[in-house]
């Protein structure tokens, strides 16, 4: 593994940050298919999408794991910016950097995700068609969580004040250096409303994976971005790479999965349930996780590396 930067190829004045992950037996005169792993919102790539792109890597691929734009060590003012059409924009770009690496099969490239940067990353393979075969975890549509709620039992209307309070909060921005914030997952174990957010409390402020450059925190003005965007747009016609979507049991999340695999118009996609976890704990947990690369990995490996996959691509 190593950490690395490069510059952002959808803008230049941002450097993004990343640890590259390599296989045993990496040799550079070799070609190797790479699969690009995106963290969660507000998130960093220390946190499970690190430990993600080091399992597939154990498994033979080269991995990268990376900070958003304006997030973690990469660059961009605002920081905290969580703007869903730059995030997707993001995974494009390191796949942009990967192409530049001649170890690197251009025609061998997958991308995964974990949580809202699961919705990131299928959306992007709806636009680009480099990725060959997308992996989501606990996977989230950012648009759809913040407009219906965690359980999917809000109205659309109703989030019509959050866009209002988004418009208000750029204009607060424009007279003061001090941004809006707010929460991405719940800033005290007080706020949290179940159990499961309560994980995510944890995950994000105690000793169980709290990082300094992941404060749990995102613009308010990320709103405007957020509320009206869908991370699965146009799958039913577009999304028809091989897909394997991993899904808790217990999770309040699971049908933005079902969604996904609902929508996706590729006929080679699989929703494999894990029993027994909740959103959180296939951030961490380590049976849990286990068992997710256990799917990915043998996923990953017919659809980038297998007899299947020139055939598999260019369908």
């Amino acid at each position: 593994m190593g950490k690395i930067s490069f510059v952002n190829s959808n803008n230049p004045g941002i450097t993004m940050s990343a640890f590259i992950n390599f296989p045993a037996g990496f040799s550079e005169g070799g070609k190797y298919p790479a699969v690009v792993v995106s963290h969660p919102g507000g998130g960093v790539k220390e946190q499970t999408a690190g430990t993600y792109a080091r399992k597939l890597a154990e498994a033979g691929f080269v991995t990268i794991a990376y900070d958003a734009s304006y997030q973690g060590e990469s660059g961009g003012e605002p920081h905290q910016l969580e703007n869903p059409y730059i995030r997707t924009e993001d995974v494009s770009a390191v796949i942009d950097y990967l192409t530049t690496l001649p170890y690197i099969d251009q025609d061998r490239l997958g991308a995964m995700g974990i949580c809202a940067g699961a919705g990131y990353t299928a959306n992007a393979a709806i636009q680009d068609r480099r990725i060959k075969a997308i992996g989501t975890v606990s996977a989230v549509n950012i648009g759809s969580m913040f407009r219906n709620g965690w359980e999917n039992n809000v109205r659309d209307i109703d989030a019509l004040p959050y866009i209002e309070a988004g418009s208000n909060a750029r204009t607060a921005d424009a007279a003061s250096a001090q941004k809006g914030q707010m929460p991405l997952a719940p800033l005290k174990e007080e706020d949290a409303p179940n159990e499961e957010l309560r994980q995510a409390w944890e995950y994000y402020h105690t000793a169980r994976a709290e990082c300094p450059t992941a404060p749990g925190f995102a613009t308010l003005r990320s709103l405007n971005q957020i509320i009206t965007y869908d991370a699965y747009h146009m799958a039913e016609v577009y999304l028809t790479q091989p897909l394997q979507v991993v899904a808790g049991s217990k999770a309040g999340s699971k049908w933005m999965s079902d969604d996904l695999i609902s929508r996706a118009a590729t006929k080679d996609k699989k929703l494999h349930i894990v029993e027994g976890a909740n959103h959180m704990e296939l951030y961490d947990g380590e049976k849990y996780v286990d068992e997710a690369v256990s799917v990915l990995a043998p996923f990953f490996d017919r659809t980038l590396r297998g007899s299947s996959a020139s055939k598999v691509a260019a369908e």
